[in-house]
């Protein structure tokens, strides 16, 4: 596994843009200070497009070409016939650019770009997607206003793609923007909760690596999705079994770049580990609004009654 990660630093590193020695500012108990409103709203894919299989990095025309089309994307036109129709442009937040790092995909371990995701896991996913108005326990832990999960909660989505970090002697917060969630990380050193405690977003511990912050996670229970958004394709509704075990890298890079990596492992669904890697940008400007959601709102209640009234009309 370190093998393919020092392939893959080899890789990305060309295109970190060559910058003078920067060290990061420092809380008054002398750690790397990562506060501040960041978010990572891309158009960059989660998992690399078939077309682009063997080619980790996008030229800046590729990057020019594709956020052109995606600013054509939301251009004002007439819905289509038929379509009931969804949110409009303004209400979404997805983003207009590529990652700053031209990265093809946000997964770039393994080399290919694509989650090693085992058959049963698929199988389950598929199972869970086609029955979603057949009970709450189908549906997605987003969608029921409980969790986005972890790591889930720190892939883009659609909209409130904002996060704010807060920190303290010995803990570290990030307030989530999607779902209202503040995930609190002790850093003195105490040892994960018993075993046979299982919660939805697992048990984090985080400690410092010189000016990198890990934060180890364990101890899931196998009620969620490893991811809720439909922008990350295929990955949406693997499930996360208890084995699921979440390492993830925090480091300020510059002072409005915030290094973002994640590895993934749960031999349960997936074949091997796989990785995620993403820069956040500071937005001092950025408004966190309430995400005003709840566990049972009108939204299952109405997915559940359209089933309903469809198996009335088989």
């Amino acid at each position: 596994m370190k093998a393919r990660f020092a392939i893959a630093a080899l890789i990305f590193a060309p295109l970190l843009p060559a910058q003078k020695q920067w060290t990061a500012p420092r809380t008054p108990d002398g750690r790397p200070d990562l506060q501040g409103v960041w978010t990572n709203a891309t158009i960059t894919p989660f998992e690399r497009p078939a077309e682009l299989a063997s080619k980790p990095v996008l030229t800046e025309k590729e990057v020019a070409e594709l956020e052109r089309k995606a600013a054509n994307n939301r251009v004002d036109r007439p819905p289509q016939p038929g379509d009931v129709g969804s949110y409009n442009q303004a209400w979404f937040d997805s983003g207009t650019k590529v990652l700053s790092t031209r990265q093809t995909s946000l997964v770039i371990d393994p080399p290919e770009g694509r989650v090693p995701v085992k058959p049963e896991a698929e199988a389950k996913r598929d199972f869970d997607l086609a029955h979603i108005s057949d009970s709450p326990e189908y549906m997605s832990v987003w969608d029921r206003c409980i969790t986005r999960g972890v790591p889930g909660g720190m892939f883009p989505a659609g909209y409130n793609n904002a996060y704010q970090i807060v920190q303290s002697p010995g803990y570290i917060v990030i307030l989530y923007e999607m779902i209202h969630a503040a995930r609190v990380i002790p850093l003195d050193g105490r040892p994960h909760l018993p075993e046979s405690v299982k919660l939805w977003d697992g048990d984090s511990r985080g400690h410092w690596e010189g000016d990198t912050l890990i934060v180890d996670t364990t101890n899931y229970n196998n009620k969620g999705w490893i991811a809720t958004s439909a922008a990350t394709g295929r990955i949406k509704g693997i499930p996360q079994s208890e084995a699921l075990h979440v390492i993830e890298r925090f480091r300020r890079t510059s002072p409005d770049t915030l290094s973002y990596e994640v590895t993934i492992n749960d031999p349960n669904e997936y074949m091997k580990p796989w990785k995620v890697a993403m820069p956040l940008t500071r937005d001092p400007g950025y408004q966190i609004l309430e995400y005003a959601c709840q566990e049972g709102n009108h939204a299952v209640e109405n997915v559940l009654r359209n089933g309903r009234a469809q198996e009335h009309q088989q």
